[in-house]
């Protein structure tokens, strides 16, 4: 037995250097993958945006090398690297080299005093997770070089005379894949990056280069470039395109506070811009240029005050009916396009990664900031007021409808009956084993009494569609869930249906573990209504069960168009060309043809022969290759395009003249 190692004062170390970040690159960077590696790249970034708000350049370049390297450019005052009495050591060597170090600590400093990277590990860190870095620096008349390999910095701090007049710095580096498990950083984060970062900083120019990505005008490696001179203004304007209930109101204003009394006071400025819109929806919310994807502070700000006007709104001018709710967040984000962006000397992130911030002055500040504006906005532009409050009480009335529409059907779908006695005409299988269980879904009383007779009864069910079902696609979901014939269906497969919208989307519960069997069969008769049954129950299926198609649940079985006999053979042809083919193979023989007269006609032999054995039946399995396609097409046929659909006729129709039952 091996000896146990003793747990004492010497079992007790620490990382140094390097491997404070290649050891534990996720401590840093959110991820190990290839988000952290993203997230390292951003740290480079920030820096040089941090320069451009300071007043240091307007433009940042940025390029994806063809190596899985990235170039970094800015042309700001150049990050300073000689020698730093005060500190007793290169400047260079803080920077690159030392944890929790930069030009952002001091308080009451004017360096920086939005600082976008704060942390002062971003350098550092990146650094220490690339397999090399460079960085040409220029400033004071000289242009300096560093060379980093491993997070070591190789030949010290090289200076020489720069006579030029340009000043910045540019870093460059890659990514090392000993500390990333994935160091392929997509295209689209860098452009997603880049506009957002073009958003919040205005007048400032961003310019991607991908050499991995070729333009496909011009061949050359893709370029494009950012920039909104009026910030947030132009980009709530871009996005809510022309047609609004609202024209863009943006506002801007400084407070002073701070997050607990044991604290100094700290400096927020505040800017946010909207407008509403029935078409679009937006919220993002910036602070010192990070977008906080998960909000925080901010986020609460808007809804505290955008509900607290307008639901003040609604109550002076006694829009609301006696006895109903007030609105919520939710029913002004519907017709809301909103973004923020916000600045503070003193920012608590959740973490490194900068998703959110929690910062309670700061979510103090916006609240009353936003509450102030939009009381003015309101008294200044009443007509607009009165559309904004308006709309967001319609969308408050639509979510209540739809709830009680989802409460109503979940209450419907989910009560529990006994199939074979409630549902009118079901026709169980034994076995209780869904694997193996088919349901088979027959048009009328006859056809299912020849699927009934020639059917295996141990896994094969059969549902009886009464009359033709309803055209799903027309009709909304009040109408659709008052058809027997489809609360029934439903009922029998047992998984729920699953409906879209921004209310609706867990509207029923859907759960394909529920689901009673292993194959959905439509089986109908090879004529025009048979087809177009058939074209309704797909179409219903689609509509509120897609998963069912997508998952290769669902199938049509093929029913012969002839029987053909000879002395010795039954032959059954399922298209004309088969006819035709075995006509050609029995010539000679005599034989009697009968064209098939639908299901009901069928004996049983041969109703389990075509279409109920597993060994000899035709089944045809639905799987949409292209669902954007599939819908385009049953909206043409199907929906409330009547022109298209006669021009549909017109294009085409000649194409199915042969299949005509005009007997």
């Amino acid at each position: 037995m091996a000896k146990k190692q003793e747990y004492g004062n010497e079992s007790i170390t620490s990382l140094k250097g390097a491997d404070r970040v290649r050891k534990r690159p996720a401590v840093i960077f959110g991820s190990d993958g290839v988000e952290g590696c993203a997230h390292s790249i951003f740290e480079i970034v920030s820096n040089s945006i941090d320069e451009a708000r300071d007043g240091h350049g307007d433009t940042i370049n940025v390029t994806r090398c063809k190596d899985g390297s990235v170039i970094v450019e800015d042309f700001g005052r150049g990050m300073p690297v000689d020698w730093n009495n005060g500190e007793g050591r290169f400047n260079w060597e803080l920077l690159f080299c030392e944890m929790y170090a930069g030009g952002k600590y001091g308080e009451g400093e004017d360096n920086y005093e939005f600082s976008l990277g704060l942390n002062g590990l971003g350098l550092c860190a990146t650094q220490y997770a690339s397999a090399w870095m460079t960085a040409d620096i220029y400033r004071d008349g000289y242009h300096y070089h560093l060379d980093f390999k491993k997070g070591e910095n190789v030949g010290g701090l090289q200076k020489e005379p720069y006579k030029g007049r340009r000043t910045g710095s540019i870093i460059h580096w890659k990514p090392d894949d000993e500390v990333f498990t994935d160091i392929d950083v997509p295209g689209s984060y860098y452009k997603d990056v880049l506009r957002r970062q073009a958003v919040v900083n205005a007048g400032l120019t961003l310019n991607f280069t991908d050499e991995k990505e070729k333009d496909p005008a011009t061949g050359k490696p893709w370029h494009e470039s950012w920039c909104y001179q009026n910030g947030i203004a132009d980009y709530v304007a871009e996005v809510a395109g022309e047609d609004t209930l609202t024209p863009v109101f943006s506002c801007e204003s400084e407070a002073v506070g701070r997050d607990r009394e044991d604290q100094p006071d700290y400096k927020v400025r505040m800017s946010a811009a909207f407008c509403f819109s029935n078409k679009v929806q937006l919220l993002e919310y910036y602070h010192n240029s990070s977008w906080l994807e998960h909000g925080g502070s901010p986020e609460h700000a808007v809804r505290t005050a955008f509900v607290y006007q307008i639901n003040k709104y609604l109550k002076e001018k006694n829009l609301y009916k006696k006895g109903e709710s007030a609105i919520s967040f939710q029913d002004v984000q519907d017709c809301l396009v909103y973004v923020s962006s916000s600045f503070s000397t003193r920012t608590s992130y959740e973490n490194q990664t900068k998703k959110a911030i929690t910062n309670k002055f700061v979510s103090q500040a916006m609240t009353d900031f936003l509450k102030h504006y939009l009381e003015v906005y309101f008294l200044e532009k009443p007509e607009e007021a009165q559309k904004i409050c308006q709309q967001v009480l319609v969308n408050k009335q639509s979510r209540e409808h739809a709830e009680k529409t989802r409460q109503s059907i979940k209450k419907t779908l989910s009560t529990q009956i006994d199939l074979a006695n409630r549902v009118q005409k079901f026709v169980d299988c034994r076995t209780r084993d869904s694997a193996r269980r088919e349901l088979y879904i027959v048009e009328g009383d006859s056809a299912m009494g020849a699927v009934k007779s020639s059917r295996d009864s141990e896994y094969q069910a059969i549902m009886p569609i009464r009359g033709k079902i309803l055209n799903c696609l027309k009709a909304d979901y009040a109408r659709i869930f008052k058809s027997d014939v489809i609360v029934d269906l439903i009922r029998v497969m047992g998984c729920g249906v699953e409906l879209g919208g921004s209310h609706n989307k867990d509207l029923a519960s859907f759960n394909l573990d529920n689901l009673r069997f292993n194959k959905v069969v439509i089986c109908t008769d090879a004529d025009v209504d048979g087809y177009q049954i058939r074209t309704l129950v797909l179409t219903m299926l689609y509509r509120l069960t897609p998963t069912l198609i997508n998952k290769g649940y669902v199938y049509i079985a093929e029913s012969p168009l002839y029987e053909i006999n000879t002395k010795n053979k039954t032959y059954f042809a399922y298209t004309e060309p088969e006819k035709a083919d075995i006509l050609r193979r029995i010539d000679g023989e005599k034989y009697t043809i009968q064209r098939s007269k639908g299901l009901g006609e069928n004996d049983p032999e041969m109703m389990w022969l075509t279409t109920m054995s597993p060994e000899s039946r035709r089944l045809i399995k639905v799987l949409p290759t292209d669902a954007e396609r599939t819908a385009e097409v049953f909206d043409l046929l199907l929906g409330d395009n009547l022109q298209g659909r006669k021009d549909h006729i017109a294009e085409h129709g000649a194409e199915y003249l042969d299949d005509l039952d005009v007997s």
